[in-house]
């Protein structure tokens, strides 16, 4: 029992070594022309990482005055995401991208189920009602992402040490682009990390 109780107060001390040890990493996103992006989905992955990662909970892409909300969502793969339709007219929302394929027929209200995002990668959505209503949904298998703000600013926090690869996108990308990568190695100690998107342009 006394063993026991030792090795569960390792396991203990050595998280919790883990934890005091991780940083934030803080990723300034600039467009082609060195300007603040606002909007950039940027994310470290790992093998690691990828072990942490968990579906969110409360996920929710909402339609409102005729346009998405949020135009871009990030979210771990094996999320559900909600489609409320917070207007006064219908909306009929859809995506053929690879990988996520699905159509919510013309609606109002919540629709009954969420969507379930399985699967890693950008799928697009629209509206078949209404043309002008675009939105993303990125799908990631890591819990380390986020979104920049509009000084092009995002940090990505409790990133533990490590060798990662630091993607990031924008929907000023070319329609299918990828996510741009670069390696970085995260250390115990707070960092910057400045990243030039080329091809992407703010507005």
């Amino acid at each position: 029992m006394r063993r026991a109780y030792r090795l569960l107060a390792c396991v203990a001390a050595l998280l919790a070594c883990r934890v005091a040890a991780a940083g934030t990493v803080q990723v300034q996103v600039q467009d082609g022309a060195g300007k603040a992006l606002a909007d950039a989905v940027v994310f470290l992955e790992s093998r690691e990482a990828r072990a942490l990662a968990k579906p969110l909970q409360g996920a929710e892409m909402a339609q409102k005055a005729k346009q998405f909300d949020p135009t871009v969502l990030v979210v771990t793969a094996g999320t559900a995401v909600s489609f409320p339709n917070r207007d006064t007219v219908r909306h009929h929302v859809y995506s053929f991208s690879p990988n996520k394929t699905f159509e919510l027929k013309l609606y109002s209200g919540v629709p009954a189920n969420p969507v379930v995002f399985d699967k890693t990668g950008i799928a697009v959505l629209g509206c078949n009602i209404h043309d002008a209503m675009t939105a993303w949904v990125v799908v990631v298998d890591t819990p380390y992402f986020g979104r920049s703000s509009a000084s092009g600013a995002v940090a990505l926090t409790q990133v533990p040490p490590g060798n990662y690869r630091l993607r990031v996108w924008h929907p000023a990308l070319p329609v299918g682009a990828p996510a741009t990568d670069q390696a970085l190695v995260v250390t115990a100690a707070d960092q910057v990390v400045s990243y030039r998107l080329p091809g992407a342009t703010g507005p």
